[in-house]
């Protein structure tokens, strides 16, 4: 059995970024229009008016102050409201894996590595562009990259559930140096036209290194224990797929981008993931006193907030439990390694933390490391 390690990690950032203000515009001239087109059923009480959203709710509501995408022409567009990302051919790189490719350069020039050097590439998100071939397969290609890759769905746990798939291999030893890589075009799946949600997510990719700790050439974290957990709701759900078409349903409809209880997300998963950390860190008798960080899924700045003071039993120092999601705003699968990536390097070896995301499911992994 071999030691599995983090040797290097990396994040793609999109070069556009919608700020809250700039979201507000936009979705307010289409709500003033639908609402326009619409005036004689509203006044009718057959629908109700669209109402106003405001840079201070979003900001309240969410923590979020902007969001990086790969299109902000067409969201912003308030005929479009989602965004403008043409198809390719089917002999040039697909969108997920040229944004792969970019983290897992940075991941892999952190390690000392090559993609000649990978045999296990996990492609982790919360959707795909196509049903097959794998993008992580695709991935393994532009990489050059040896072994094997297959796609996983986890929707929001996806990064965890990968780290704990590659670090099983590597203890088994059925891969020696692994990538798990996280590309998440959530923009594409976001119903820019509902108030409640049409701030939540925004674009982005990570990528991790994993091998076996001794082979490791530079700074490593050692994965010391993973723990995932699974629990079947309809609170969070998307129902698009390719079987749309056998119920004779291609229209837009609702139900085919994000969907989300949130009240009842809060009730019920908080205390899940809360209960989950505890829970690992006493199977491997560490206690919570033991953690420099937390780095958590970027849902919802308040959320992460319940949860750090729920697992250190008091409120989280600065830094100790860090947000990205200000800037980067719900990135699904990614939002835990991109807090991971930025607040790291400066923990001394011996220091512990633990990764942990969540979501959909409901689904929730943890991954306890340490500086080695």
């Amino acid at each position: 059995m071999y030691q599995p390690a983090i040797s290097g990690h990396g994040v793609f950032t999109p070069a556009q970024s919608i700020s809250n203000d700039e979201l507000v515009e936009a979705f307010n001239a289409y709500a003033e229009g639908w609402n326009a087109r619409n005036a004689e059923k509203i006044a009718a009480g057959e629908v109700e008016a669209k109402t106003p959203s405001s840079a201070d709710f979003i900001f309240s509501a969410s923590g979020i102050e902007r969001r990086f995408v790969m299109d902000k022409s067409g969201v912003l567009d308030p005929d479009r409201m989602y965004p403008a990302l043409p198809a390719r051919p089917d002999d040039q790189p697909g969108i997920m894996a040229e944004m792969a490719q970019e983290a897992c350069t940075r991941a892999l020039e952190m390690a000392g590595r090559t993609g000649a050097d990978i045999d296990l590439i996990i492609c982790a998100a919360s959707n795909h562009e196509r049903a097959y071939p794998a993008v992580a397969i695709e991935i393994q290609q532009l990489l050059g990259a040896q072994g094997f890759a297959f796609d996983m769905n986890v929707a929001c746990s996806s990064a965890t559930f990968g780290i704990q798939a590659a670090g099983d291999m590597i203890r088994a030893g059925s891969a020696r140096r692994a990538l798990v890589v996280c590309p998440e075009i959530c923009s594409a799946h976001l119903e820019w036209r509902d108030r409640d949600c049409h701030f939540i997510f925004g674009d982005v990719c990570t990528a991790l290194v994993l091998e076996r700790a001794e082979e490791a050439q530079g700074a490593r974290w050692d994965v010391v224990s993973t723990r995932c957990a699974t629990q079947f709701s309809n609170n969070i759900r998307n129902n698009d797929g390719f079987l749309r078409r056998t119920h004779d349903q291609m229209e837009d409809r609702r139900d085919m981008q994000f969907m989300q209880n949130g009240r009842k997300v809060f009730k019920e998963v908080l205390p899940m993931v809360s209960a989950h950390i505890l829970g690992h860190l006493g199977e491997e008798g560490w206690q919570a006193d033991d953690l420099k960080r937390l780095w958590l899924h970027q849902a919802n700045k308040t959320m992460n907030d319940f949860i750090g003071k729920k697992v250190l039993g008091r409120e989280p120092e600065a830094g100790e439990q860090p947000n990205i999601l200000q800037d980067y705003a719900n990135t699904s699968s990614a939002g835990s390694i991109i807090a991971f990536s930025q607040n790291s390097a400066d923990l001394a070896p011996g220091d512990r933390g633990v990764i942990c995301s969540f979501g959909a499911g409901y689904s929730v992994g943890s991954v306890l490391v340490q500086r080695a």
